[in-house]
């Protein structure tokens, strides 16, 4: 896909890696349109230039206030990268309002704004979807089982719509990052992909029209999946 003069919507487009394809996307030509939920954040991406759209994609308000905002626009390309991390331990007292709030963002939110607008891409004369899963929708990790879950689901939503809309001029693409430099991994030891070059190899996927980018250290995780499922399930439930 060519980007220039093309029109997107980057959800979690305030921080972070979605900050970061934002700004992307409008050096190669796009127009931009982000959202999140921040206020702060919010309106500095307006003093960079954004249209920014105040929702929060946890909610089913926010999700029905960003989808009747960009409804009645032109969309060429809709990244849904907003995401969040639940905390879950076997015998701790669960966390309800926080899981239901990773299940729904994660999960729920992609798949209805890909339904809400996609009457919105299919009008254009090329359109493409991409949804930022994960490494951990290959195999998941015993700390974040919450996270991996709506990851691996929204992979199996990737992969199905994909099929669905195989002869239709809407391509699908599924982004699979490893651990990026991000607020939500500031907890994390593990070494960090920076968050520019997340969005750099996001775009190159975008630009080649590929339909899985897996980024950065999740090749190798790919890699070791297609030669044994067993084998990398082992290696990332510890990591």
């Amino acid at each position: 896909m060519k980007l220039s003069g093309k029109t997107a919507l980057v959800t979690g487009g305030t921080d972070g890696i979605g900050r970061e394809i934002a700004r992307q996307l409008r050096d190669k030509g796009a127009t931009v349109i982000v959202s999140g939920r921040d206020p702060e954040r919010l309106d500095a991406a307006r003093s960079d230039g954004f249209e920014a759209v105040g929702a929060d994609l946890a909610t089913q308000a926010g999700v029905a206030a960003l989808a009747e905002a960009m409804e009645a626009r032109p969309l060429d390309i809709l990244i849904n990268n907003a995401g969040m991390g639940a905390t879950y331990q076997v015998g701790d007292e669960i966390l309800a309002e926080n899981v239901e709030r990773c299940l729904f963002l994660n999960l729920h939110a992609p798949i209805e704004l890909i339904t809400r607008l996609l009457p919105a891409l299919r009008r254009r004369p090329e359109a493409m979807i991409v949804n930022v899963t994960s490494g951990l929708a290959i195999a998941p990790r015993a700390s974040g089982p919450i996270y991996c879950a709506t990851k691996a689901g929204l992979r199996s939503f990737t992969m199905a719509l994909r099929g669905q809309l195989a002869k239709s001029h809407v391509h699908v693409l599924e982004v699979l990052p490893p651990v990026v430099e991000t607020r939500m991994t500031a907890g994390n030891r593990h070494r960090k992909m920076p968050a520019s070059e997340c969005a750099r190899q996001v775009l190159r996927a975008m630009e080649k029209d590929r339909t899985e980018a897996n980024v950065g250290m999740t090749k190798v995780l790919r890699l070791v999946e297609s030669i044994s499922p067993a084998l990398a399930r082992r290696m990332m439930l510890g990591y």
